[in-house]
């Protein structure tokens, strides 16, 4: 599986944007998919998550209420909706994917083994 993620950018506290990541490859609906994000200088970090199957959807503490993330198998893709985005959101976010992951292990790096370039999204104060 190749990921492209797109959608990044330069916005202002309080804007809104939303992240796309395109998959190519077969059996789309069997990965679970993820964004990580990493600010410079620090580790990358699980940000949302959502399920193969049922599309169970999992979120970081600080962006719970603010980001949605979503799936359109038939496009093969995976959304990141951004809402009231503050300057620590500024970051590279990455999109990932594992096929058939187990649902325990959804926020943890190392079980993802797809990885998208990634995309900057900039918010300024």
């Amino acid at each position: 599986v190749q990921l492209q993620a797109s959608g990044g950018g330069l916005v202002q506290a309080g804007d809104s944007r939303r992240l796309s990541c395109v998959a190519s490859g077969r059996a789309f609906n069997h990965y679970t998919l993820a964004w990580f994000r990493q600010a410079q200088g620090k580790e990358r970090e699980f940000v949302a998550a959502i399920s193969y199957g049922v599309g169970t959807t999992y979120y970081e503490e600080s962006v719970k209420g603010r980001y949605i993330i979503s799936r359109d198998n038939a496009k093969n893709t995976v959304y990141l909706q951004m809402n009231n985005l503050q300057p620590e959101d500024t970051a590279v976010y990455h999109c990932t994917a594992a096929s058939f992951l187990n649902e325990n292990h959804v926020y943890t790096e190392r079980y993802y083994n797809f990885w998208g370039q990634g995309t900057q999204v900039t918010v300024s104060s």
